[in-house]
């Protein structure tokens, strides 16, 4: 066998471990592997930090696509019939508390007021009347039959002057209220008849629709006349009951004085009587000062006046058209006043609480605007509903209820944007 052969000396090397304590240099892929391996940890640290920020940040609101814009809408309605003369309103019109809007017919309502006063000067009269009869009743006491046959005579001649007053005035007057009834009455029908031939000749064509209106206008007016009429007619025959009750009353007095005439010595117990006729006649009084008191504010009625400012809608009343209390004629929206009712579901509302900031943007304009909670109600939707869910039915579904939140808009908005009810809404509230 020959000798080793000799290494080359591009071996030589291999000995430079024993002579140095340094690390051997690291390959480039394991530099790489290191980079990954930190970039790794940082991109999971840096995960997780927003992770954590988006679960604090999101975990304090809840967020309702189920809410709207809502008001407490005004409802007008007269609270006495008759026919509308003026209207100081359109479909929208924006109206400031205290206007005018609606002017019905005062004339019959004036009469009403006027006939209370009346009756409220007789009643006055009256109770002066009776108040002078209990002095006059306690003098009376102890004059003789003479001072009694006075007093007779006086209360005739008070029956005479009132039973001439019936023949003469409330007659008169009452004949004359149906002798215009007739002449009302005939007009009407004839106004009737000649707009029942018109409506077939319109048909045809045979006249021009202002002709028609013409005839129209006349039958209309010719109502209205009779209808007057009547009125005039049932308050004369009113007059004439009144006119007969003060002739009763007067006969009745004149009773009253012929039998003190002949019972002079049992005058003295006639005093509590006429001090009952005195509280009758004050009561009489109060009576009549409530009639007018009623007829004024029925007069008062008449105009039909905004009670909060808004904005018009839903008019349902034109000029001419007779209107009965109780009847909508339109509905004052106040634009000024709306909030927000917002339908949380139940699971969100754990710590929802007055007073807390909120964040709603509206379908209808771009950008945010800003509210604050104001209440939460009191039972769910359902349960408020016209028809409750009966849940004790053996089929029942277990469904996450939603509960309104009212949320109050606060008033520095946009000046240029204007809020109405019903619009579609989503609101978030900061529950932190």
């Amino acid at each position: 066998m020959g000798a080793p052969p000799i290494p080359p000396a591009s071996a030589a090397p291999q000995a430079a471990p024993l002579a140095t304590e340094t690390a051997p240099p690291r390959q480039p892929w394991q530099n790489r592997l290191q980079l990954g391996r930190n970039a790794l940890f940082a991109g999971g640290m840096i995960l997780a930090l927003f992770v954590a920020g988006a679960w604090y940040y999101f975990s304090g609101r809840v967020t309702t696509d189920d809410a709207q814009v809502d008001c407490h809408i005004t409802a007008m309605a007269p609270q006495v019939s008759g026919y509308v003369v003026k209207l100081m309103i359109d479909d929208n019109t924006s109206v400031r508390e205290g206007d005018i809007m609606v002017q019905i017919d005062p004339r019959e309502y004036q009469a009403e007021v006027d006939q209370a006063k009346a009756n409220l000067e007789v009643a006055e009269a009256q109770v002066r009347s009776a108040q002078l009869q209990i002095g006059l009743t306690q003098q009376t006491t102890t004059y003789s039959t003479g001072g009694a046959s006075a007093q007779k005579d006086s209360d005739q001649a008070d029956y005479t002057s009132a039973q001439r007053q019936l023949e003469q005035t409330a007659t008169a007057n009452l004949l004359q209220a149906q002798a215009n009834v007739a002449a009302k009455q005939a007009t009407n029908e004839h106004a009737q008849a000649d707009l029942e031939r018109y409506k077939p000749l319109l048909a045809t064509g045979d006249v021009s629709k202002f002709q028609f209106d013409a005839v129209d206008a006349t039958a209309r007016v010719a109502k209205s006349d009779l209808d007057a009429a009547q009125q005039q007619l049932a308050a004369a025959e009113q007059n004439v009951e009144i006119a007969r009750a003060n002739t009763r009353s007067s006969q009745a007095r004149l009773a009253r004085s012929q039998s003190q005439f002949m019972e002079t010595k049992a005058r003295e117990r006639q005093v509590p009587i006429t001090e009952a006729a005195y509280k009758s006649a004050l009561a009489a009084k109060a009576r009549a000062q409530a009639l007018l008191a009623q007829a004024e504010l029925n007069l008062n009625y008449t105009k039909i006046v905004a009670p909060v400012s808004g904005q018009v809608t839903q008019r349902s009343v034109d000029i001419g058209q007779y209107v009965l209390p109780g009847q909508l004629l339109f509905t004052i929206v106040p634009l000024n006043e709306v909030y927000i009712t917002a339908n949380f579901k139940e699971t969100q509302l754990a710590h929802v609480a007055r007073g807390q900031h909120v964040q709603f943007t509206v379908d209808t304009y771009s950008g945010e605007f800003e509210g604050v909670v104001d209440s939460i109600a009191g039972a769910t939707g359902s349960r408020q509903a016209l028809l409750p869910p009966q849940n004790a039915t053996g089929n029942f579904v277990k469904v996450v209820q939603r509960i309104p939140v009212k949320i109050m808009v606060k008033s520095n908005q946009k000046s240029n944007v204007v809020l109405r009810p019903g619009m579609n809404v989503v609101a978030t509230i900061y529950t932190r």
